[in-house]
């Protein structure tokens, strides 16, 4: 085994980070290469691991712990439970913790035969369907064609970005830890509305149209989300009925669904970074089809006086994928905490 060699990698992450948490805690442009002996393989979400023996520069036997997709975004790459085997050679380029620790997310791997595994999303290409929707009912994911150039990557880079935040909020994104109880998605607990609609980079939606009841189902594979949009004509509920996914009541203008939404439950870190859900919290969304159907344009506006200045607005196209698959996401505990320090 050779000695664990260091470099900086010079490159633009054009393309969204698949990390379920921040990559603060994480040097995103450094890359860390070492080669090694896999003694560890979990294929789970909402991450897959696996760990190799590599050698120190004194011989000393270092272990990595490497951190790769959900086993959802992995087998889209075409990896599966048995892409790799306890005893398999491999070289890796991880970008490494800050802390120190012999830990990264994983940024290339190749077998011993020299065969290059796909490792991150940015390198698998996208078949594009030629189906068309007559509603907005069906599977859909976002169109990364047409994200804008200056597009950040990631719920927590876009807010980080788009965001204005209040003083009390400064201080709640400042004293918040992701490696501490504080942090709902160590109980898999989800990011509410309106993530669903960012993680569209990386997992599909789902927008089922109920006539008969008078409701609208939208469903995320990334852990699992559902929503319901009431469109009976009702009003929103007392202010201390609180829900996670907050109140949905929609209506139609033309054939444009507008969807409002209010009484969400507290959360500290919808946005990932820390930034927590206020009571004032109040999401629109607009869905529009468009392109004869290939596509939907999804536009929210996120209000929260207590933590946001102004407002927030998002706009994204995403292209019909009937064929996308819509398994469930099952988060684990045990791998949703995983990247905390022991």
């Amino acid at each position: 085994m050779k000695y664990t060699t260091i470099f900086t990698a010079c490159y633009l992450l054009i393309t969204p980070v698949f990390a379920h948490h921040s990559d603060a805690a994480l040097s995103m442009d450094e890359v860390v290469t070492f080669e090694g002996v896999v003694t560890e393989y979990s294929f789970r979400n909402p991450h897959a691991y696996f760990t190799v023996d590599a050698a120190g520069e004194s011989g000393e036997k270092i272990e990595w712990n490497v951190q790769m997709a959900s086993s959802i975004t992995m087998t889209r790459l075409g990896w599966n439970r048995d892409t790799l085997a306890i005893g398999d050679y491999v070289t890796v380029g991880v970008n490494p913790a800050r802390d120190g620790r012999t830990y990264g997310l994983i940024y290339s791997i190749k077998k011993a035969d020299g065969i290059a595994l796909l490792a991150r999303p940015s390198e698998r290409r996208r078949a594009i369907s030629e189906a068309r929707a007559a509603t907005l009912e069906g599977r859909w994911i976002a169109d990364r064609s047409r994200l804008s150039s200056d597009y950040p990557g990631g719920l927590d880079q876009l807010m980080i970005r788009d965001l204005v935040l209040t003083e009390k909020a400064k201080i709640a994104e400042a004293a918040y830890s992701q490696a501490s109880e504080e942090n709902p998605e160590l109980s898999c607990i989800s990011k509410p509305t309106p993530s669903m609609i960012i993680y569209t980079d990386l997992y599909p939606m789902e927008i089922v149209l109920d006539e008969p009841e008078e409701t609208i189902t939208i469903r995320s594979q990334y852990f699992d989300e559902v929503r319901t949009v009431f469109m009976d004509g009702r009003s929103h509920p007392s202010s201390n009925e609180l829900f996670h996914e907050g109140h949905s009541i929609g209506s139609w203008e033309d054939d444009v669904l507008l969807i409002d939404t209010t009484n969400f439950a507290p959360h500290r870190s919808p946005y990932q970074n820390g930034v927590p859900s206020g009571a004032q919290k109040h999401v629109t969304e607009r869905y529009e089809l468009i392109d004869e159907g290939s596509h939907i344009r999804i536009e929210f506006v996120l209000e929260d006086s207590e933590n946001i200045v102004g407002s927030m607005t998002h706009t994204r196209d995403l292209r019909y994928a009937p064929q996308s698959d819509m398994s469930p996401f099952n988060c684990d505990l045990e791998a949703t905490s995983r990247f905390v320090p022991n």
